[in-house]
């Protein structure tokens, strides 16, 4: 048995990884990185579209703050969201953004004077402040008041992870590429590593640590047709989930996102429709201020995905030899700004579809974008049942996104939720000692090899693809955009005969070494208890909120499900374990309300009157804006002291206000 030991393990190395890493040894820790393919490979270079922080640089953006984004936020989340993670989150931002600058990722910039934009389907023009210029400008996004996504073209994701990725290695990180963490090693109490395996040799490794943090991404290769990489099956959530003690949060939630190529899935931004791009039906209708009338194509991502899937069912898809879709049109951008700013939008249609998209409309349909679920933490990024264990990014369930996320949120949370848990992890460590059980070590180092000796030479009947593509098949049928009782309680079923199925598999290859048939054969049980969670979760779920969306519950429920869902898996299971966690309404600086589409359809938590009232009379009482939010929810303790301080915008003086009244009427010619 190989035992390495580390200060810091840090599993998967995407934007949060590599963030929290980092973090972690600017405080003096010894960090290793595991990552099953090469960090500047991680699935974090696809995002395209742009970072949400509230810089208010832009003219578009003129009047943003952590108040503004704050409320975008919770509204967005519709009231699922921790509000005090909300808050931190919305303060580090525009700080992480501004770190990201200084380490050289080449953001946008303001270019002053007239400048040519599409709003709303027509072509305006906007007079850029002489003072911004410079400065890092912001595109739109769906769900915001303000003008906020700050974005390098349609390759922000690319640029952000190249830059952290080459400070990672700067400050001598080591990253252990083609190595997938197995399992957690703890004693029911604390974590204190993980048994990994190398997918070039086969071999098993120990990993021992005094804090461990998964940062392995979603989990959306559980259904058919997902904007995620392939390697985006949720296995850092699973093997927290297999410990039986840590939880996972709000798996039910699932975000679809409008804008996947048809029929690849293949993700082209937000940033089309957020510089101007509509939706088009068979007829180059553009339906969406039908439903939408004041947001359109920019309401919040699960309201565009539900209205573009009832506008296909009500016939109205164009049609091709792939099945039914809808039209993205960018052509109104103009070539000239499709070649500069969504660069990687015309390469993706030119390979994947042979189309010229400012020429030709783009075939589109709503497809599997983000899991708002993930491993449950506090604010600190640990989980609150298994101490020692940490996560950040997508894996976690901090709780910034609630049941849906807005759009550039989670670029921004990788690395603001990176740099402070990877804080955390460190006052942990130099709090806590680091010895560890060798026997413990042992015990699940020869149980993960005896599992995967038991697959090699298990001879059983059942093939790993086809039950991969039978639980793809279910959730796709049963757990997507729109639920119902019976699809649900149908999946459950499904899903659990084909969890018990996989004890017969049997495979076909040699089983040693890097071999695709072995690895998905391990995983696949794990996928599917992944699986079983949402599908559970959303059959408990009597209600809709967020991309969570009951047919036969269509009101949101904060009478009776004002709470977030928190599920384990108990050792020899068949289900898990769901048990749910109560959000404070009293506790809460924006009180659940109509969320600003479609009709005020929800039934209010006994609480809310009462809280409402709170909130305006502390809105009266306190002019200065920090300290009417201090009064309502105080969130800074949570933070390092040196993160602390407040930022600076042009034209904000002490008090938060913005005093510029030409800029503030200053609006398209």
């Amino acid at each position: 048995m190989k035992v390495l030991h580390t200060d810091v393990l840090v599993i998967g190395g995407g934007l949060a990884g590599l963030r929290a890493a980092i973090a972690a040894r600017r405080r003096g820790l010894e960090v290793t990185v595991l990552s099953i393919v090469p960090p500047k490979r991680s699935h974090s270079a696809a995002a395209q579209g742009g970072m949400q922080a509230s810089l208010a640089n832009c003219l578009k953006g003129f009047g943003d703050n952590e108040d503004v984004h704050f409320a975008d936020t919770v509204r967005g989340s519709d009231w699922g969201a921790d509000q005090a993670v909300a808050r931190m989150f919305v303060h580090m931002a525009p700080k992480a953004i501004r770190e990201l600058a200084h380490w050289g990722v080449p953001w946008n910039r303001v270019a002053p004077g007239a400048q040519s934009a599409v709003i709303n389907g027509e072509k305006v023009e906007l007079r850029e402040r002489a003072e911004a210029a410079g400065l890092i400008t912001a595109r739109n996004f769906g769900g915001t008041a303000k003008w906020r996504a700050c974005y390098v073209s349609d390759g922000t994701g690319h640029s952000m992870l190249y830059t952290i990725s080459d400070q990672a290695i700067a400050a001598s990180i080591p990253v252990h590429e083609r190595i997938e963490a197995l399992s957690l090693v703890h004693d029911g109490a604390r974590c204190r590593g993980a048994i990994a395996r190398n997918l070039m040799t086969g071999e098993l490794l120990a990993y021992t640590a005094g804090a461990t943090c998964i940062a392995t991404g979603g989990f959306g290769r559980i259904y058919e047709v997902s904007t995620n990489a392939i390697i985006n099956q949720g296995m850092g959530a699973a093997i927290a989930l297999e410990t039986g003690v840590a939880e996972l949060g709000n798996m039910e939630a699932v975000q679809f996102h409008p804008t996947a190529i048809f029929p690849a899935g293949i993700l082209v931004t937000e940033g089309c429709r957020g510089d101007g791009g509509l939706l088009l039906d068979r007829n180059e209708h553009r339906f969406m201020p039908d439903y939408e009338p004041e947001k359109a194509e920019l309401a919040s991502r699960d309201v565009v995905s539900r209205h573009m899937e009832s506008h296909i069912n009500k016939g109205l898809g164009a049609t091709s030899r792939f099945g039914e879709h809808l039209w993205l049109d960018i052509r109104l951008l103009g070539e000239d700004h499709i070649n500069t700013r969504l660069r990687e939008v015309k390469e993706i249609c030119q390979y994947f579809l042979g189309i010229d998209p400012a020429r030709e409309l783009i075939p589109v349909r709503p497809a599997q974008h983000y899991s708002m679920g993930g491993i449950r933490t506090d604010a600190h990024g640990q989980s609150g049942t298994l101490k020692g264990l940490f996560a950040c990014g997508e894996a976690a369930c901090w709780d910034l996104h609630g049941f849906n996320r807005l759009g550039g949120n989670s670029v921004a949370e990788t690395v603001v939720a990176g740099m402070l848990v990877g804080e955390s992890m460190a006052d942990f460590c130099l709090g806590n000692e680091a010895s560890v059980d060798t026997g413990l070590v042992r015990e699940f180092f020869e149980r993960e090899q005896a599992a995967l000796d038991n697959l090699r030479r298990r001879g059983g009947a059942q093939r790993v693809t086809a039950l991969n593509a039978a639980m793809q098949s279910a959730m796709t049928r049963n757990v997507g955009i729109y639920r119902d009782a019976d699809g649900l309680q149908a999946a459950v079923a499904e899903l659990g005969s084909l969890l018990e199925r996989c004890a017969d598999i049997g495979l076909q290859s040699g089983g040693h070494g890097a071999d695709p048939e072995l690895v998905l054969a391990y995983r696949l049980p794990r996928m599917l208890k992944l699986a079983l969670c949402v599908a559970q979760g959303a059959l408990n779920r009597t209600e809709s909120r967020g991309a969570h969306c009951r047919l036969d519950f269509p009101e949101r429920d904060d009478s009776q499900w004002l709470n977030r869902t928190l599920a384990r898996w108990p050792a020899g299971a068949a289900l898990p374990e769901l048990r749910y966690e109560a959000l404070d309404i009293m506790a809460m600086e924006l009180p659940p309300a109509w969320r600003g589409y479609g009709s005020r359809d929800f039934i209010p938590h006994p609480q809310q009157a009462q809280r409402q009232r709170e909130v305006e009379a502390a809105t009266e009482q306190y002019g200065n804006r920090f300290e009417r939010q201090e009064a309502l929810m105080p969130y800074t303790h949570l933070l390092p002291e040196r993160y602390r301080s407040h930022n600076a915008r042009l034209f904000e003086d002490g008090q938060g206000a913005f005093n510029d009244p030409e800029a503030a009427g200053g609006a398209a010619e």
